[in-house]
């Protein structure tokens, strides 16, 4: 058979089902995060107590509106996060491989639960950056592994969808966190320390999930335990004829334990195109500015013209479009591909990111605001802009390099994915607020120029992964690429 209409035997069962929704926890806690942090960081009482400087600039009458929150502790309250999930993706890893994908998903859990509890109850900066560290290294273990778990239990015709749950539960995340942060926005002085500590809810979700999950059948094969990985396939399958998808698994395996220095085998020529693609999905995901976007939403909103709770509530509606359209993807991206989301969402994200940019440059200087309409209108294309991220870039960012990396190098690949991932959202949560001082409008014409070189990258070197069974993408996908099949020589296990 062909890649293209090769099929395992399957059906989908209420235990497997149920696996993926408790896995896809992961990704609700981190997306909590992505919106409670920009909804905190706006609040008031939250400013006073860690930021004064900050909140005496906001209040001054006359501050520059693209300067009112410039602020480098401030950007180090977010960005601290993703500096910790950067460098714990890697442990992830070696734990990812050693004990398998259902022991790093609990450990995310218990170290995100011990970041709630401990940004929840701060009494100053050092404690709240310790407490975001400690919710990095939870992101960073949760990341590593949900999307994994995700793409080697799901059966190949339904991959895209179930991988992409991931993405959905980030989504309808940041729809709760902002709004829990409407909210919270007027419970003073404790309003903020609701928000940061209701963060536990979706930890203790994805803790008691992992609890009930299954291992992967990959995962289990890898560490030698072939019985019970037969006997996992056939329950999450659901049927008993799963021998050939078990074999495929047992080869893959076989070729996995050839290599002992799974990184140093990434450094090779053949593991090059997986490895390109999975560090420079992240880049883009990140410079299409949606993280920007959905950090400081409220702060952008408000730099537009809106007063504190209807930026907050014009963040829950772009939170909303984000919940919606990311549906879309689960629906889409196993009928339609991975390659024709992606292209149709660099094109609307260009045009909505060159058309704010417009309106700001011509009608939004240091000291005035926008009109109703022209800020209304704003809010309009950001929605437009997250529609089509959140059908594409969003998931397909986590799918494509959870499933295009061979077996020996699934972990430590992806480690790759997920640092790469964690490093540039660091710089845009770190950087965003300062480039909009200096740049201001022109920062959106900065994200088009990006979203036109990622759809470049997408037209001349993105293969279609779509229904490829996940240990034959070398064969089906790289070796068969005008590019990327220059990459695939022999270089041997290492």
């Amino acid at each position: 058979m062909t890649a293209e209409t090769e099929d395992y035997p399957s059906k989908i069962t209420l235990y497997v089902v149920v696996c993926w929704i408790l896995a896809a926890f992961g990704g609700l806690m981190f997306g909590y995060d992505i919106g409670i942090s920009g909804g905190v960081t706006a609040m008031d009482d939250f400013l006073i107590k860690f930021f004064p400087k900050v909140h005496e600039r906001k209040m001054h009458a006359k501050e520059n509106n693209y300067c009112k929150y410039d602020d480098q502790n401030l950007q180090l309250f977010t960005s601290s996060l993703y500096l910790a999930a950067l460098v714990s993706s890697f442990a992830a890893s070696k734990v990812c491989t050693k004990f398998g994908r259902k022991p790093t998903i609990l450990l995310a859990s218990a170290f995100f639960l011990g970041g709630a509890a401990l940004s929840a109850a701060a009494q100053n900066l050092w404690m709240l950056i310790i407490a975001r560290i400690l919710l990095g290294i939870g992101v960073g273990f949760g990341n590593e592994a949900v999307p994994l778990f995700l793409s080697e239990i799901a059966p190949v015709q339904h991959r895209g969808a179930v991988n992409i749950l991931f993405q959905l539960f980030v989504t309808i995340g940041i729809f709760f966190a902002n709004l829990v942060n409407y909210g919270t926005l007027k419970m003073h002085p404790y309003g903020w320390r609701v928000s940061l500590g209701l963060a536990g809810v979706p930890a203790t979700m994805l803790c008691i999930g992992s609890l009930i999950i299954t291992e992967t059948p990959a995962s289990l094969v890898e560490r030698g335990k072939e019985l019970a990985g037969h006997k996992t396939l056939k329950q999450i399958r659901g049927v008993d004829e799963v021998d050939s998808e078990f074999d495929q698994i047992v080869r893959a395996s076989k070729i996995a334990q050839e290599v002992k220095h799974p990184f140093k085998k990434l450094m090779k020529l053949s593991s090059m195109p997986p490895l390109i693609i999975g560090i420079m999905l992240q880049v883009f995901q990140q410079f299409t500015g949606i993280n920007a976007i959905m950090f400081y939403a409220p702060v952008l909103f408000q730099t537009v013209g809106f007063k504190n709770d209807a930026s907050l509530l014009s963040s829950v509606i772009t939170g909303t479009v984000n919940v919606l359209s990311t549906l879309v993807s689960v629906y889409a991206v196993d009928k339609i591909g991975r390659r024709k989301l992606l292209l149709q969402a660099c094109i609307q994200m260009f045009i909505c990111q060159t058309a704010i940019g417009a309106i700001l440059l011509v009608h939004l200087h240091s000291k005035d605001s926008l009109t109703k309409t022209q800020a209304a209108f704003v809010v309009t294309l950001v929605c437009l802009f997250v529609m089509s991220f959140a059908w594409s870039w969003g998931p397909l960012g986590w799918l494509i390099p959870s499933e295009t990396f061979p077996l020996e190098t699934r972990t430590a690949g992806f480690a790759f994915a997920v640092s790469s991932n964690m490093l540039f959202t660091f710089i845009i949560a770190q950087a965003f607020l300062s480039m909009m001082c200096h740049l201001r409008a022109s920062i959106f014409f900065f994200f088009a120029a990006w979203i036109f070189a990622m759809g470049l990258f997408v037209l001349f070197l993105l293969p279609e992964t779509k229904n490829v069974p996940i240990d034959v993408m070398v064969d089906r996908v790289w070796k068969k690429h005008p590019v990327w099949k220059r990459f695939m020589v022999g270089d041997g296990g290492s």
